[in-house]
């Protein structure tokens, strides 16, 4: 089994994640090519190598035009980068000063996607691929969660910084389009840094870690006072807690592997100790893909499954309440009938989650449903490896999973919308266009 190991010793943000996964082998050009596929004009997106405390690796930097005058801004966090808790009540149209780096506001003139409603629909809209894209909208999910709560606003209303919002789209959606490249079978990271000090925010100086970022970081294994800077943000954090399946804290074994490559990400700063994020690929029960044979064939995941009993919802507002919950990081909800005391009708609303994302769903069912209280028990989640890829012929191009139990395929199923869309083609049945894709 193939797997990424993130080692944040430094901290991480979200140019210095682009910068380590194209160092470890993401090409430029794809990833270019498919944020492209966004469909928002004024960036531009370079790698250059460079090196910190003499380790060499790659530094990401997006560069944004100014809407009047055609000029360029550098967004170079790091590290630099912007910081979302300046997002969430953020006003001020002029430019700041943090550590010493520039931030520019944006002149009026060009619209921005600054709402959280607006950055999803542009990303839901998107044509990149739907790996991406899922990962990519958990992301922001995350971040739109953590700076409602701070400031006390609705998710929907969050507004990024201007300028702030089209870098962050940038950072988010093009980490999740070069995982979604590289395909790993499992993410897992150490300790986290997240620095100390003081940062500039909207509203003042405030203490390391931001407030967001402490809530994105809840259930991690975390460190502070390694730098007197903020070396964790926000859009780090909120990767990290989409993206990693297993968090291991220093002291704890991570079993046997062999180290197959690592990429280093750079950040902006000059400082004391090396300021780079590194990841590596690596391969546990010595074989690689599907045909690698782990102590066990499935993975284990302790979630928590939340359970309520509602018998006076519509079905419009019970599928309004499924959706909210899925935004909020649901792994999945059900719903099913149930009968209730005096023999009414009602429905049992089943909604499982990891534990960093209950405070998320918890108060999502309280807002969103007509429950006073819910359940709450502790599960343990198995589940086999899925593997995607692409089959082509007359048909085109679709979309197939495979589920693999250990090193033996199981069973394919090709995706509904590219069966849907041969269907609709030449007039016929789903399972007739399955077995035309899978060729059966």
């Amino acid at each position: 089994m193939r797997f990424l190991h993130f080692d944040c010793n430094a901290g991480i943000s979200g140019d210095m994640v682009l910068g380590a996964l194209v160092d470890l082998g993401v090409d430029p050009d794809t990833l270019r090519g498919e944020l492209e596929k966004l469909g928002a004009p004024g960036w531009k997106l370079r790698f250059d190598r460079t090196e910190r405390g003499g380790i060499t690796g790659v530094q990401g930097v997006v560069e944004l035009e100014e809407a009047a005058g055609g000029a360029h801004h550098h967004h170079e966090p790091g590290h630099g980068e912007h910081t979302h808790h300046e997002h969430g009540e953020h006003s001020e149209h002029s430019e700041h000063v943090q550590d010493g780096e520039r931030h520019h506001h944006h002149e009026p003139g060009e619209h921005q996607h600054n709402t959280w409603r607006e950055i999803r629909g542009l990303i839901e809209n998107s044509g990149i691929s739907d790996g991406a894209k899922k990962r990519a909208l958990d992301i922001f999910t995350r971040i739109a969660a953590a700076e409602a709560q701070v400031h006390g606003v609705k998710t929907e209303d969050v507004r990024f910084h201007e300028v702030g919002a089209l870098d962050s789209i940038i950072d988010v959606v093009g980490s999740a389009v070069c995982l979604d490249l590289l395909r790993p079978e499992r993410i897992t990271c150490g300790e986290v840094e997240l620095g100390g000090g003081m940062v500039h925010c909207a509203h003042g100086l405030l203490p390391v870690p931001a407030p967001a970022t402490l809530l994105l970081v809840q259930g991690m294994p975390v460190s502070t006072g390694g730098f007197n800077k903020e070396m964790t943000t926000p859009t780090g954090a909120a990767i990290l807690a989409a993206s990693v399946d297993e968090f291991i804290p220093s002291g704890v074994s991570s079993g046997v592997f062999r180290e197959l490559k690592t990429g280093y990400g750079i950040g902006t700063r000059r400082m004391e100790r090396p300021n780079l994020l590194r990841v590596s690929l690596r391969e546990s029960g010595g074989a690689s893909g599907p045909e690698s044979s782990p102590a066990a064939p499935w993975k284990a995941e302790s979630l928590v499954l939340l359970e309520t009993n509602i018998d006076d919802m519509s079905g419009e507002a019970l599928g309004f309440l499924m959706e909210r919950l899925f935004d909020a990081g649901a792994l999945d909800v059900t719903m099913s009938p149930c009968v209730m005391k005096k023999s009414r009708p009602g429905t049992v609303v089943s909604v499982l989650g990891s534990p960093d994302r209950l405070d998320a769903l918890r108060e999502c069912l309280f807002r969103h449903s007509a429950a006073a209280g819910f359940r709450e028990i502790p599960v343990n989640r198995l589940s086999l490896a899925r593997k995607e890829d692409r089959v082509s012929g007359d048909f085109g191009e679709a979309r197939r999973k495979t589920v693999w139990y250990g090193d033996t395929p199981l069973r394919s199923k090709v995706e509904f919308e590219d069966r849907a869309r041969l269907a609709r083609e030449r007039g016929i049945s789903l399972e007739e266009a399955e077995k035309i894709i899978s060729g059966t």
